[in-house]
């Protein structure tokens, strides 16, 4: 059986007539950033393990100074904080003249591996997640792995992702320093009370 295979043109190119291949154009110049300032020389340098969640929902570790440009280019509403030590003063700062709220939910952080998660407490950050009035929202912790991890994790149930998915997911950010109690907390997390306020995924 032979097999046919047809390469599409794309705009702008031509054909080598010798070896009926395309001739491609130059690669196209680096994409810019939604809102960036396209005329500022200075990069934009995310926060430590950011990344999009879903359209208007962010995760990443603590954002520094030197990453308020971008956080600028987000639009962010609010803002939820797992850790439990006062913000810093320059983030404070930076929220107020930004119009940005601040929702902290206490979760210590530990590198015991049976450290018991506070349910009440994911639960009430879910309800800020989950008020589509907070978006554009960035969720962070010191790092951005475990603490933010278990939030987006039970997130993702309320979104009916598999239990496999969640944990790959939590995983990747986590990598070699994941910990079991976070993921028998995620698989045991029950959503049945917050089933009303979960948006339509």
């Amino acid at each position: 059986m032979k097999l046919e295979m047809t390469v599409k043109q794309r705009n702008g190119d031509s054909i080598d007539e010798e070896t009926g291949v395309p001739r491609l154009l130059p690669a196209a110049p680096p994409l810019c950033l939604v809102g960036a300032d396209v005329a500022s020389e200075e990069p934009l340098h995310p926060p430590v393990n950011f990344a999009m969640v879903e359209d208007g929902i962010y995760r990443s570790g603590f954002p520094e100074p030197s990453n308020f440009p971008f956080l600028q280019t987000l639009k962010l509403r609010s803002i939820i904080y797992l850790c439990p030590e006062p913000y810093q003063q320059a983030n404070v700062e930076y929220l107020k003249s930004n119009g940005i709220k601040l929702f902290q939910f206490a979760i210590e952080g530990s590198k015991e591996p049976f450290v018991k998660i506070p349910e009440d407490t994911i639960r009430e950050a879910l309800k800020v997640l989950l008020d589509d009035r907070n978006h554009p929202l960035l969720i962070h912790c010191r790092r951005g792995k475990h603490r933010t991890g278990v939030l987006v994790g039970c997130y993702r149930k309320l979104q009916k992702w598999c239990l496999a998915s969640v944990i790959d997911e939590y995983l990747r950010f986590a990598a070699a320093k994941a910990r079991i109690s976070d993921q028998r907390f995620m698989e045991s997390f029950d959503i049945s009370g917050l089933k009303p306020l979960a948006r339509a995924c």
